[in-house]
């Protein structure tokens, strides 16, 4: 791994049974880079995701992340890891029973931040998804863009070096989902990496950044 990777898989092989997912795949991201990483339905996606927040572990090969090796990561110190990522999936998974400041809140409450940091910095990351004034609203009360924004500021608020984003866009109507690719370009702008899971070819083609692609087995560019 150099020291510009934000992740590094090394000969990554990973296994179900007698199925292989992947076999001796590499790549890596660096830092302030923007990739989309696509695939057909199945060709595991979401299994290179896991291997990332460490919730699947390789059978062969190494996973760096954000400085630290995945693979010989302690149990005890994957809330670490996992702290040091933003995660942003398709379905908004926001408490119901809390307001937007609450629900950005929760993840710096978790995390023993003092309450005059954690009032400042929910507030702050609230303010560049554009949702400072809905901070007292429902998720409910919101449309499904305004959530996806809550979710965005949730992944912010602990500062991460990484932005994971599993197809953000996939439940919104296209304006929305334009919204919220403007907010991620914004992210990356100001330099943090993000790897984004996406079917929406569409929006790759508006919006062209770095574009590998998960095929038999391992990952390969894909060419503008």
């Amino acid at each position: 791994m150099n020291d510009h990777s934000v992740i590094s898989f090394e000969n990554v092989t990973v296994r179900f049974d007698d199925r292989f997912i992947f076999r001796n795949l590499n790549f890596s991201l660096e830092s302030a880079e923007f990739v989309y990483l696509i695939g057909a339905t199945g060709s595991g996606k979401s299994s290179f995701l896991k291997l990332i927040y460490r919730d699947l572990l390789p059978v062969e090969g190494r996973v760096h992340v954000a400085g630290i090796n995945v693979t010989a990561l302690k149990e005890r110190m994957v809330p670490q890891l996992r702290r040091s990522l933003g995660i942003v999936f398709q379905d908004f998974q926001l408490l119901p029973d809390r307001n937007v400041y609450d629900n950005v809140a929760f993840a710096l409450e978790v995390t023993g931040k003092k309450r005059s940091y954690i009032k400042q910095r929910a507030l702050e990351v609230l303010s560049m998804v554009g949702l400072s004034h809905r901070r007292f609203d429902m998720p409910d009360d919101l449309s499904g863009g305004e959530q996806q924004r809550v979710v965005i500021a949730r992944a912010l608020a602990n500062e991460p070096r990484l932005m994971l984003a599993d197809e953000p866009t996939g439940n919104l109507d296209p304006e929305a989902a334009h919204s919220i690719m403007d907010i991620f370009r914004q992210i990356n702008n100001r330099g943090m990496a993000v790897l984004m899971v996406t079917h929406n070819y569409d929006m790759v083609k508006r919006y062209p950044y770095r574009t590998v692609k998960i095929q038999d087995e391992t990952i390969a560019e894909v060419g503008s």
